[in-house]
């Protein structure tokens, strides 16, 4: 039952990641306009700055770790198939 809900959670696509960086980004810069009129100047800039920021670094991670776990996984394949016709 936990691993059935649990395979919802996982990230299995691009386009899942897209969809999940594009939500991320929408926080980030609702979260940035909040903080433009509780801090204006400076404070505020650097702050939304910060926000958008942190949605770059995260869909770089969730881009990349996708990337990794299909070459993981074309790896194992490899090797299984390997060890099949050896």
């Amino acid at each position: 039952m936990f691993r059935k809900i649990g395979r919802l959670f996982v990230i299995k696509t691009q386009f899942e990641a897209y969809l999940i960086i594009y939500a991320l980004a929408l926080g980030a810069a609702e979260r940035g306009s909040a903080y433009l009129t509780q801090y204006p100047g400076w404070g505020g800039k650097l702050l939304f700055l910060a926000c958008s920021g942190a949605v770059f670094l995260a869909g770089a991670k969730i881009l990349d770790c996708l990337k990794y776990e299909r070459a993981a996984e074309e790896a194992a394949k490899t090797k299984s198939d390997a060890e099949t016709f050896a």
